[in-house]
């Protein structure tokens, strides 16, 4: 059987179109393993930390005992005391020395022990104990991987062994312990104590301020999916210009890998089954990648569930990200605010020019379809829902009536409005508006270099129909010949000859309605409310 995309666990390079990792994996041994590190790479969920750690811990094998365990092996009665926790860990470290290449692994686990299950109390202490000695009489200076740290559902049973652990690692000029040790989660270490009680006095408190600082970049660039789409073309001949696919790719998911492959997998598996797409050279394109990425925000994906369930449990968080998508809100990066650190923790923000943004397009589009079926009920998607069958034609958008319509829509009901409401509210409308007339079909994400607290880019496409929609609020007629000059650029990158512009303007002489602009040899439909 050939490689195929994979996204159901770990990767692997002789099964699995992949990244190439080579240089990752080189950076993390050399400048945390061989110093002799102790760190935590904590990503959002299906970042590829678990391949990573695989990779890792092959090429470590040579040099070093390695010794890898994931903590989702280990049960909640495990983490209901020290006891059972430590026997546990005990019994899983003892197994990982058994299935290695090690020459010593026999001394290795006999210098552990006997660990039966009716073995007297063993405490931490015993615990640290054992793994003490058989860093001493190990060949090879040890390496200790824990995956799914933040899987314990007892968190003050493991803080307690990452206390231990300190304690260690500060003497270990006196006593043996590992050389490094590498755990990896979603949760940080010192947000340990948030996933179970997020009410809790001193959540962030860490028994573990040893660790060093992990910086290495584990997004891909558009280079890099450039590379494991060229050895994808190399097997199936499609003609296509994978480097043009590859940024696509790269714009829709900012290089978070379970994204990448996910998007190629549903082109590569799922698309070819679709009439329209019976051709792979009709696949592996820029509308292609569209296609895909809508596919995908139809799907009850767990990594949309998880989002989904953390904005459940952190409201403030949701207001962020409502705030940053519906209001253009700047938010001033500063990962010491909770809100700004959760977020940057589970994923969903990342730094930008010194401010928070959305971390990528899909969960952007994602974020937005999800607020949008929250307020299914406003009476702006209920007035969308309803107006809905006039504005497709032949198959086509006619987005020109749409924002007619809207302008009536709006005058009806928001005209009396005050300002602060129209600027803050305005944009929001009418995306909730636009949503039921391209649900199901077409979908819209907003451009994220564009958008501020004045004006925002919609980006909606509909049956590979692209349409270029500015939203902004008039500060004048200078700002406004501003936004149309910058608008015709921004059609001149997409290749459009048409772009729209809705204003919402609070000059109380202003003329409501739309009409057509002509700028040089380019039409924009501008409507005013």
């Amino acid at each position: 059987m050939g490689k195929y995309f994979n996204t159901e666990g770990v990767c692997i390079p002789e099964m699995h179109y992949m990244v190439p990792l080579d240089n990752r994996i080189r950076g993390i041994r050399k400048k945390y393993v061989e110093r002799g590190s102790y760190f935590v790479i904590n990503r959002g969920r299906q970042y590829g930390k678990t391949t990573t750690l695989r990779l890792l811990a092959k090429d470590l094998e040579q040099d070093y005992m390695v010794v890898s365990m994931d903590f989702q092996g280990i049960g909640t009665e495990e983490f209901r005391n020290e006891a059972a926790f430590s026997r546990a860990f005990a019994k899983m470290f003892s197994d990982g020395v058994k299935i290695s290449d090690m020459a010593d692994k026999d001394i290795l686990r006999e210098t552990l022990g006997p660990l039966p299950a009716d073995a007297p109390r063993m405490g931490l202490m015993e615990l640290f104990e054992k793994l003490s000695r058989v860093c001493a009489v190990s060949l090879k200076p040890a390496v200790m991987i824990i995956d799914e740290v933040d899987s314990a559902t007892n968190n003050q049973v493991f803080l307690d062994f990452l206390a231990l652990l300190r304690r260690y690692y500060m003497n270990r000029e006196n006593q043996p312990i590992f050389h490094s040790v590498i755990l990896a989660g979603v949760y940080d270490i010192k947000n340990l104590k948030l996933k179970l009680r997020p009410e809790a006095d001193h959540k962030y408190n860490s028994p573990w301020n040893i660790a060093a600082e992990f910086n290495v970049n584990m997004s891909f660039s558009a280079d890099q999916i450039e590379t494991m789409l060229t050895e994808y073309e190399r097997e199936h001949n499609t003609g296509a210009d994978m480097r043009q696919v590859a940024e696509e790719i790269y714009q829709y998911t900012s290089g978070y890998p379970y994204l990448v492959s996910a998007i190629c997998k549903k082109m590569d598996e799922e698309m070819p089954e679709i009439p329209l797409y019976a051709e792979l050279k009709k696949i592996w394109r820029k509308e292609g990648v569209v296609y895909a990425v809508n596919m995908l925000l139809k799907r009850n994906l767990t990594l949309f569930d998880s989002m989904a369930r953390q904005l459940d449990r952190y409201p403030d968080l949701k207001e962020m990200l409502e705030d940053i998508l519906y209001c253009g809100k700047r938010i001033i990066f500063s990962p010491g605010e909770k809100s700004i650190n959760l977020g940057l923790m589970f994923g969903f923000l990342k730094e930008q020019d010194g401010r928070v943004v959305i971390s990528n397009r899909v969960f952007e589009m994602y974020l937005l379809n999800m607020f949008a079926a929250q307020e299914s009920r406003s009476d702006a998607f209920s007035r969308g829902d309803s107006d809905r069958n006039q504005f497709v034609k032949n198959h086509r958008l006619d987005m020109d009536l749409v924002l007619q319509k809207f302008v009536e829509y709006f005058q009806d009901i928001y005209s009396e409005k005050d300002d602060r409401f129209v600027e803050a509210y305005g944009r929001k409308i009418f995306l909730l508006y636009l949503k039921p007339i391209i649900n199901g079909t077409g979908n819209y994400y907003l451009e994220a270099q564009t958008r501020d607290a004045r004006r925002t880019d919609v980006i909606v496409d509909y049956l590979g129909e692209q349409f270029i929609v500015e939203l902004k609020i008039w500060h004048g007629n200078e700002y406004n010949e501003r936004g149309e000059a910058q608008l015709t650029d921004y059609l001149d990158y997409y290749h459009k000859k048409r772009g729209y512009m809705l204003s919402f303007n609070f000059n109380k002489r202003k003329k409501p309605g739309v009409q057509e602009i002509w700028i040089g040899n380019k039409v924009i439909v501008e409507a005013v409310v």
